[in-house]
Protein backbone atom coordinates (compact mmCIF):
# COMPACT_ATOMS: atom_id res chain seq x y z
CA UNK A 1 0.00 0.00 0.00
CA UNK A 2 1.17 3.28 -0.61
CA UNK A 3 2.71 5.34 1.90
CA UNK A 4 2.10 9.46 -0.25
CA UNK A 5 0.36 10.35 -2.80
CA UNK A 6 2.78 12.02 -4.90
CA UNK A 7 4.42 9.23 -7.40
CA UNK A 8 1.10 7.95 -8.26
CA UNK A 9 -1.11 11.01 -8.66
CA UNK A 10 2.02 12.85 -10.51
CA UNK A 11 1.74 10.17 -12.56
CA UNK A 12 -1.97 10.37 -13.20
CA UNK A 13 -2.20 13.95 -13.37
CA UNK A 14 0.59 14.27 -16.13
CA UNK A 15 -1.64 11.88 -18.09
CA UNK A 16 -4.76 13.66 -17.78
CA UNK A 17 -3.58 16.90 -18.79
CA UNK A 18 -1.67 15.15 -21.76
CA UNK A 19 -4.80 13.30 -23.00
CA UNK A 20 -7.69 14.48 -21.08
CA UNK A 21 -11.22 14.84 -23.42
CA UNK A 22 -12.85 18.38 -24.14
CA UNK A 23 -15.94 17.86 -22.15
CA UNK A 24 -18.09 21.22 -21.64
CA UNK A 25 -18.00 20.70 -17.81
CA UNK A 26 -14.27 21.17 -17.95
CA UNK A 27 -14.48 24.71 -19.29
CA UNK A 28 -16.24 25.68 -16.40
CA UNK A 29 -15.64 25.88 -12.61
CA UNK A 30 -19.71 26.95 -12.01
CA UNK A 31 -21.48 24.63 -9.13
CA UNK A 32 -24.84 24.62 -10.92
CA UNK A 33 -22.99 22.72 -14.31
CA UNK A 34 -20.46 20.33 -11.88
CA UNK A 35 -23.26 19.57 -10.72
CA UNK A 36 -25.22 18.96 -13.37
CA UNK A 37 -22.97 17.06 -15.21
CA UNK A 38 -22.28 14.58 -12.03
CA UNK A 39 -26.24 14.03 -11.48
CA UNK A 40 -26.16 12.73 -14.81
CA UNK A 41 -23.39 11.12 -15.21
CA UNK A 42 -24.24 8.95 -11.87
CA UNK A 43 -24.46 5.08 -13.72
CA UNK A 44 -24.11 6.52 -17.11
CA UNK A 45 -21.25 6.49 -20.04
CA UNK A 46 -19.50 10.18 -20.85
CA UNK A 47 -21.26 9.30 -24.54
CA UNK A 48 -24.79 8.73 -23.58
CA UNK A 49 -24.98 11.42 -20.83
CA UNK A 50 -23.37 14.43 -23.01
CA UNK A 51 -26.61 15.34 -25.17
CA UNK A 52 -29.00 15.24 -21.87
CA UNK A 53 -26.13 17.51 -20.08
CA UNK A 54 -26.20 19.74 -23.43
CA UNK A 55 -30.18 19.72 -23.52
CA UNK A 56 -30.58 20.37 -19.79
CA UNK A 57 -28.27 23.35 -19.86
CA UNK A 58 -30.13 24.78 -22.70
CA UNK A 59 -33.45 24.22 -21.41
CA UNK A 60 -31.93 25.69 -17.86
CA UNK A 61 -29.22 27.58 -17.97
CA UNK A 62 -29.28 28.57 -14.27
CA UNK A 63 -30.68 26.74 -11.16
CA UNK A 64 -33.70 28.95 -11.04
CA UNK A 65 -34.56 27.93 -14.29
CA UNK A 66 -34.50 24.28 -13.01
CA UNK A 67 -36.39 25.40 -10.05
CA UNK A 68 -39.41 26.79 -11.59
CA UNK A 69 -39.64 23.82 -14.16
CA UNK A 70 -42.25 21.32 -13.30
CA UNK A 71 -41.59 17.95 -12.34
CA UNK A 72 -43.14 16.37 -15.52
CA UNK A 73 -40.67 18.55 -17.88
CA UNK A 74 -37.69 17.46 -16.22
CA UNK A 75 -39.17 13.86 -16.48
CA UNK A 76 -39.38 14.33 -20.15
CA UNK A 77 -36.16 15.98 -20.43
CA UNK A 78 -34.41 13.12 -18.49
CA UNK A 79 -36.49 10.20 -21.14
CA UNK A 80 -34.35 7.46 -21.51
CA UNK A 81 -31.59 7.96 -19.37
CA UNK A 82 -33.32 5.47 -16.01
CA UNK A 83 -32.58 5.85 -12.53
CA UNK A 84 -35.59 8.54 -12.67
CA UNK A 85 -35.22 9.17 -9.14
CA UNK A 86 -32.21 10.88 -9.85
CA UNK A 87 -34.61 13.65 -11.91
CA UNK A 88 -36.76 14.40 -9.20
CA UNK A 89 -34.05 14.51 -7.14
CA UNK A 90 -32.23 16.73 -9.11
CA UNK A 91 -35.18 19.48 -9.47
CA UNK A 92 -36.02 18.90 -5.06
CA UNK A 93 -32.51 20.44 -4.97
CA UNK A 94 -32.94 23.00 -7.71
CA UNK A 95 -35.89 24.26 -5.42
CA UNK A 96 -33.73 24.44 -2.30
CA UNK A 97 -30.65 26.14 -3.87
CA UNK A 98 -32.86 28.88 -5.46
CA UNK A 99 -35.93 29.51 -2.64
CA UNK A 100 -33.45 28.64 0.41
CA UNK A 101 -30.10 29.29 -0.97
CA UNK A 102 -30.67 32.54 -2.96
CA UNK A 103 -29.42 31.14 -5.66
CA UNK A 104 -25.96 29.95 -4.40
CA UNK A 105 -24.81 26.09 -3.93
CA UNK A 106 -23.14 25.26 -0.96
CA UNK A 107 -19.48 25.88 -0.67
CA UNK A 108 -18.36 23.30 1.68
CA UNK A 109 -18.51 18.90 1.33
CA UNK A 110 -21.07 19.03 4.61
CA UNK A 111 -23.37 21.31 3.05
CA UNK A 112 -23.09 19.93 -0.51
CA UNK A 113 -24.63 16.65 1.46
CA UNK A 114 -27.50 18.35 2.23
CA UNK A 115 -28.82 18.64 -1.25
CA UNK A 116 -31.38 16.17 -2.40
CA UNK A 117 -30.01 13.61 -3.89
CA UNK A 118 -25.89 14.37 -3.52
CA UNK A 119 -23.95 11.42 -1.69
CA UNK A 120 -20.05 11.00 -0.69
CA UNK A 121 -18.75 11.33 -4.34
CA UNK A 122 -20.79 13.84 -5.62
CA UNK A 123 -20.40 16.27 -3.04
CA UNK A 124 -16.65 15.26 -2.88
CA UNK A 125 -16.50 16.07 -6.63
CA UNK A 126 -17.96 19.55 -6.35
CA UNK A 127 -16.02 20.19 -3.26
CA UNK A 128 -12.51 19.90 -5.20
CA UNK A 129 -13.57 20.65 -8.70
CA UNK A 130 -15.13 23.96 -7.64
CA UNK A 131 -13.67 25.19 -4.31
CA UNK A 132 -10.34 22.85 -4.42
CA UNK A 133 -11.22 21.56 -1.05
CA UNK A 134 -9.02 18.02 -0.71
CA UNK A 135 -11.89 15.73 -0.81
CA UNK A 136 -10.97 12.49 -2.78
CA UNK A 137 -14.28 11.13 -5.44
CA UNK A 138 -15.23 7.21 -5.25
CA UNK A 139 -16.72 5.78 -8.04
CA UNK A 140 -17.03 2.31 -10.19
CA UNK A 141 -13.68 4.08 -12.16
CA UNK A 142 -12.27 5.19 -8.84
CA UNK A 143 -12.66 1.22 -7.34
CA UNK A 144 -11.51 -0.56 -10.36
CA UNK A 145 -8.07 1.41 -10.68
CA UNK A 146 -7.42 1.64 -6.93
CA UNK A 147 -8.40 -2.57 -6.17
CA UNK A 148 -6.19 -3.48 -9.23
CA UNK A 149 -2.82 -0.99 -9.23
CA UNK A 150 -2.51 -2.03 -5.40
CA UNK A 151 -4.06 -5.47 -4.99
CA UNK A 152 -7.20 -4.35 -2.82
CA UNK A 153 -9.61 -7.58 -2.18
CA UNK A 154 -11.68 -6.12 0.45
CA UNK A 155 -15.32 -6.34 -1.52
CA UNK A 156 -15.93 -2.82 -2.62
CA UNK A 157 -19.92 -3.24 -1.71
CA UNK A 158 -18.97 -4.11 1.59
CA UNK A 159 -18.72 -1.87 5.23
CA UNK A 160 -15.22 -2.73 5.29
CA UNK A 161 -14.32 -1.80 1.51
CA UNK A 162 -16.60 1.46 1.46
CA UNK A 163 -14.76 2.94 4.03
CA UNK A 164 -10.94 1.02 3.00
CA UNK A 165 -11.16 2.60 -0.44
CA UNK A 166 -12.51 6.09 0.54
CA UNK A 167 -9.20 6.44 2.70
CA UNK A 168 -6.82 4.96 0.25
CA UNK A 169 -7.96 7.54 -2.46
CA UNK A 170 -8.00 9.85 0.25
CA UNK A 171 -4.65 9.43 1.11
CA UNK A 172 -3.57 9.27 -2.51
CA UNK A 173 -5.53 12.83 -3.45
CA UNK A 174 -3.02 15.91 -4.34
CA UNK A 175 -3.92 18.22 -1.80
CA UNK A 176 -2.81 20.98 -4.06
CA UNK A 177 -4.85 20.03 -7.11
CA UNK A 178 -8.04 17.93 -5.76
CA UNK A 179 -10.04 18.29 -8.73
CA UNK A 180 -7.89 17.96 -11.74
CA UNK A 181 -6.38 14.45 -9.37
CA UNK A 182 -10.59 13.37 -8.97
CA UNK A 183 -11.10 13.75 -12.57
CA UNK A 184 -8.14 12.35 -13.86
CA UNK A 185 -8.52 9.22 -11.78
CA UNK A 186 -12.50 9.20 -12.98
CA UNK A 187 -11.19 9.68 -16.68
CA UNK A 188 -8.65 6.95 -16.47
CA UNK A 189 -10.77 4.43 -15.18
CA UNK A 190 -13.51 5.29 -17.63
CA UNK A 191 -10.97 4.69 -20.69
CA UNK A 192 -8.41 2.56 -19.47
CA UNK A 193 -9.24 0.71 -16.22
CA UNK A 194 -12.65 -0.86 -17.91
CA UNK A 195 -14.97 -3.23 -16.34
CA UNK A 196 -14.24 -5.70 -19.03
CA UNK A 197 -11.35 -6.02 -21.53
CA UNK A 198 -9.23 -2.87 -19.76
CA UNK A 199 -6.35 -1.86 -22.11
CA UNK A 200 -3.66 -3.20 -19.97
CA UNK A 201 -1.48 -2.80 -22.58
CA UNK A 202 -0.96 0.78 -22.58
CA UNK A 203 -1.71 1.55 -18.78
CA UNK A 204 0.46 3.88 -17.22
CA UNK A 205 1.12 1.79 -13.92
CA UNK A 206 1.34 -1.76 -16.26
CA UNK A 207 4.96 -1.60 -14.19
CA UNK A 208 2.93 -2.03 -10.74
CA UNK A 209 -0.54 -2.99 -11.16
CA UNK A 210 -0.79 -6.01 -8.59
CA UNK A 211 -3.45 -7.13 -10.22
CA UNK A 212 -1.40 -7.20 -13.90
CA UNK A 213 1.48 -8.73 -11.98
CA UNK A 214 -0.36 -11.83 -10.10
CA UNK A 215 -3.06 -12.31 -13.08
CA UNK A 216 -6.17 -11.01 -10.95
CA UNK A 217 -7.44 -8.17 -13.26
CA UNK A 218 -10.94 -9.71 -13.83
CA UNK A 219 -11.12 -11.08 -10.35
CA UNK A 220 -10.61 -7.17 -9.45
CA UNK A 221 -12.42 -5.39 -7.84
CA UNK A 222 -14.48 -7.78 -5.43
CA UNK A 223 -18.08 -7.35 -5.22
CA UNK A 224 -19.92 -9.12 -2.89
CA UNK A 225 -23.20 -11.17 -4.69
CA UNK A 226 -26.06 -9.23 -5.38
CA UNK A 227 -29.83 -9.58 -4.16
CA UNK A 228 -31.59 -12.42 -6.35
CA UNK A 229 -32.86 -10.84 -9.39
CA UNK A 230 -36.52 -10.41 -9.17
CA UNK A 231 -38.74 -11.68 -12.67
CA UNK A 232 -41.80 -9.87 -13.09
CA UNK A 233 -43.97 -9.99 -16.24
CA UNK A 234 -45.58 -7.03 -17.23
CA UNK A 235 -48.18 -6.75 -20.18
CA UNK A 236 -49.21 -3.53 -21.57
CA UNK A 237 -52.57 -2.70 -22.93
CA UNK A 238 -52.46 -0.39 -25.52
CA UNK A 239 -56.03 0.81 -26.34
CA UNK A 240 -56.55 2.00 -30.45
CA UNK A 241 -59.73 3.74 -30.69
CA UNK A 242 -61.21 4.53 -34.43
CA UNK A 243 -60.74 8.26 -33.51
CA UNK A 244 -57.44 8.31 -33.08
CA UNK A 245 -57.58 7.99 -29.24
CA UNK A 246 -55.46 6.02 -26.37
CA UNK A 247 -54.86 5.80 -22.57
CA UNK A 248 -51.97 6.58 -20.60
CA UNK A 249 -51.56 6.53 -16.75
CA UNK A 250 -49.25 8.05 -14.36
CA UNK A 251 -47.08 5.74 -12.17
CA UNK A 252 -47.67 6.09 -8.25
CA UNK A 253 -46.02 5.56 -5.36
CA UNK A 254 -42.27 5.08 -4.75
CA UNK A 255 -41.60 1.91 -6.96
CA UNK A 256 -39.98 1.91 -10.90
CA UNK A 257 -40.62 5.05 -13.05
CA UNK A 258 -42.49 7.47 -10.25
CA UNK A 259 -44.93 9.71 -11.72
CA UNK A 260 -44.13 8.68 -15.31
CA UNK A 261 -46.91 7.70 -17.38
CA UNK A 262 -47.61 4.46 -19.05
CA UNK A 263 -49.77 2.29 -20.91
CA UNK A 264 -52.49 0.22 -18.56
CA UNK A 265 -50.79 -2.30 -17.29
CA UNK A 266 -51.76 -6.10 -15.86
CA UNK A 267 -48.55 -7.51 -14.26
CA UNK A 268 -48.49 -11.57 -14.52
CA UNK A 269 -46.89 -14.15 -12.26
CA UNK A 270 -46.05 -15.61 -16.10
CA UNK A 271 -46.57 -15.43 -19.18
CA UNK A 272 -50.15 -15.31 -20.64
CA UNK A 273 -52.13 -16.22 -23.50
CA UNK A 274 -54.52 -13.61 -25.34
CA UNK A 275 -57.72 -15.25 -22.90
CA UNK A 276 -55.63 -16.10 -19.76
CA UNK A 277 -55.23 -12.47 -19.95
CA UNK A 278 -58.58 -11.63 -20.96
CA UNK A 279 -59.65 -13.62 -18.02
CA UNK A 280 -57.72 -11.62 -15.78
CA UNK A 281 -59.13 -9.36 -12.88
CA UNK A 282 -56.68 -6.21 -13.88
CA UNK A 283 -57.87 -6.66 -17.40
CA UNK A 284 -61.00 -6.48 -16.38
CA UNK A 285 -60.81 -3.36 -14.42
CA UNK A 286 -59.15 -1.53 -17.33
CA UNK A 287 -61.83 -2.86 -19.41
CA UNK A 288 -64.39 -0.81 -17.06
CA UNK A 289 -62.10 2.22 -17.00
CA UNK A 290 -62.15 2.32 -20.61
CA UNK A 291 -65.29 2.91 -22.29
CA UNK A 292 -68.09 5.46 -21.92
CA UNK A 293 -70.75 3.22 -20.83
CA UNK A 294 -69.84 0.94 -17.24
CA UNK A 295 -71.36 -2.06 -19.56
CA UNK A 296 -68.23 -4.24 -20.57
CA UNK A 297 -67.73 -3.52 -24.18
CA UNK A 298 -66.00 -6.24 -26.22
CA UNK A 299 -63.30 -5.21 -28.00
CA UNK A 300 -63.00 -5.71 -31.00
CA UNK A 301 -59.74 -7.28 -31.33
CA UNK A 302 -56.70 -7.68 -29.33
CA UNK A 303 -53.33 -8.07 -30.92
CA UNK A 304 -49.63 -9.46 -29.31
CA UNK A 305 -47.77 -6.96 -30.59
CA UNK A 306 -44.09 -8.32 -29.75
CA UNK A 307 -44.21 -12.82 -29.89
CA UNK A 308 -40.74 -12.56 -27.73
CA UNK A 309 -41.54 -10.47 -24.81
CA UNK A 310 -38.94 -7.90 -24.00
CA UNK A 311 -36.90 -8.40 -21.34
CA UNK A 312 -36.22 -4.97 -19.96
CA UNK A 313 -33.17 -4.95 -17.19
CA UNK A 314 -33.48 -3.07 -13.89
CA UNK A 315 -30.91 -3.29 -11.10
CA UNK A 316 -32.45 -6.19 -9.24
CA UNK A 317 -35.28 -6.77 -11.36
CA UNK A 318 -36.24 -7.79 -15.11
CA UNK A 319 -39.37 -6.59 -16.80
CA UNK A 320 -40.53 -9.00 -19.45
CA UNK A 321 -42.83 -7.13 -20.96
CA UNK A 322 -45.56 -8.15 -23.97
CA UNK A 323 -47.40 -5.31 -25.38
CA UNK A 324 -50.82 -5.89 -26.63
CA UNK A 325 -53.01 -3.61 -29.19
CA UNK A 326 -56.22 -3.27 -28.20
CA UNK A 327 -58.06 -2.13 -30.99
CA UNK A 328 -61.92 -0.33 -30.11
CA UNK A 329 -64.71 1.99 -30.78
CA UNK A 330 -64.08 4.24 -28.49
CA UNK A 331 -62.80 5.14 -25.49
CA UNK A 332 -64.31 7.41 -22.26
CA UNK A 333 -63.67 11.07 -23.47
CA UNK A 334 -60.71 11.53 -21.37
CA UNK A 335 -58.76 9.70 -23.10
CA UNK A 336 -55.52 10.53 -25.03
CA UNK A 337 -55.31 11.81 -28.67
CA UNK A 338 -52.64 9.46 -30.11
CA UNK A 339 -51.15 12.38 -31.73
CA UNK A 340 -49.94 13.93 -27.96
CA UNK A 341 -48.27 11.01 -26.76
CA UNK A 342 -45.24 12.41 -27.32
CA UNK A 343 -45.32 15.21 -24.87
CA UNK A 344 -46.05 12.86 -21.70
CA UNK A 345 -42.39 11.71 -20.11
CA UNK A 346 -42.21 7.91 -20.09
CA UNK A 347 -40.27 5.13 -19.30
CA UNK A 348 -37.43 3.82 -21.93
CA UNK A 349 -39.52 0.97 -22.68
CA UNK A 350 -42.41 2.05 -23.26
CA UNK A 351 -40.46 4.92 -25.73
CA UNK A 352 -38.40 2.06 -27.77
CA UNK A 353 -42.45 0.58 -27.80
CA UNK A 354 -43.36 4.16 -29.58
CA UNK A 355 -40.40 4.34 -31.75
CA UNK A 356 -41.44 0.67 -33.11
CA UNK A 357 -45.54 0.53 -33.56
CA UNK A 358 -46.99 2.51 -36.36
CA UNK A 359 -50.90 3.57 -34.85
CA UNK A 360 -53.10 3.69 -37.59
CA UNK A 361 -54.04 6.79 -39.58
Amino acid sequence: MPTNSSPFSNKLITWYLKHKRELPWRKTKDPYRIWLSEIILQQTRVAQGLPYYLNFVNAYPTVHHLANASEEEVLKLWQGLGYYSRARNLRVAAIFVANELNGVFPTDYKGLLKLKGVGDYTASAIASICYNLPTAVVDGNVYRVLSRVFGVETPINSTKGIKEFKQLAQLLLDPKKPGTYNQAIMEFGARYCVPQNPDCGNCIFSDRCEALLHNKVKELPVKLKKTKIRKRYFNYIVPVSEDGNTLLNQRQGKGIWQNLYEFPLVETSQEVSEKELSQHDAFAEIVTAAFITSEAIEPKTIVKHNETPIVHKLSHQHLITTFWIWYVERLKDNALPIHKLEAFPVPILIENFLKTFTFPK
